[in-house]
């Protein structure tokens, strides 16, 4: 996706999933340098998975290092802001959550329409099952491998409905590329699939069920 609105809306995601790593690896008491490479991870994982997968190499994030130092700079900056900030007043932290959530929202949801029609511009677009785990991976796989090295059960598997709505997402895009092969109606329904089902569940508090709920 080339456009203005995507780009921005991907390095909101890039921020927001650098943010996501840097806090869990201050929450695990890591260093400056483990601040750093959980990150990295979270923001650029998904899309190196994505590449390896479809034999892009060397992946994107190598060959254009924008996001690489985008995540970096974010890195640093949340570093100093845990490190020497005073306690945030209980007053500012629903919205503080609120901001995070809608950032991580729009970055899962630009990266799974990214990372789709990173699939189907591929030497294998015509595999529409490919194409659509293309997206599910580019979108959660940097958080599952954030969690994976700060030794946690990936967030993913446990948060609200996270993935769900990536899968359906996703699956929304290719069909509706498949029927209209049009480029900006898979990807505006594909993207706002993923933001509407994030929002309901948000909303309404929903989570898939387990074994002792």
């Amino acid at each position: 996706m080339n456009s203005g609105v995507m780009v921005l809306i991907e390095n909101i995601g890039i921020i927001a999933f650098a943010i996501s790593g840097a806090v869990v690896a201050a929450k695990k008491d890591m260093d400056i340098f483990g601040i750093n490479l959980l990150a990295l991870v979270t923001a650029t994982g998904g899309g190196l998975i994505r590449d390896i997968i479809i034999d892009n190499i060397p992946p994107a994030m190598f060959v254009n290092p924008a996001y690489t130092i985008i995540t970096l700079i974010t890195a640093n900056l949340a570093f100093i802001v845990m490190r020497y900030k005073k306690p945030m007043p209980k007053a500012v932290t629903p919205f503080y959550d609120t901001l995070i959530f809608w950032l991580d929202t729009l970055g899962l949801a630009a990266f799974t329409v990214d990372g789709s029609f990173t699939g189907i511009t591929s030497p294998y677009g015509d595999n529409l099952f490919l194409v659509a785990f293309l997206g599910i991976v580019t979108g959660i796989g940097g958080g599952m491998i954030r969690d994976v090295l700060a030794d946690d059960i990936p967030a993913v598997l446990t948060k609200h409905v996270y993935a769900i709505a990536c899968i359906a997402g996703s699956i929304v895009l290719v069909l509706l590329w498949k029927y209209t092969a049009s480029e900006l109606i898979s990807s505006l329904a594909g993207f706002f699939t993923i933001v509407i089902i994030r929002f309901l569940a948000m909303h309404f508090k929903w989570n898939l069920p387990t074994i002792n709920q």
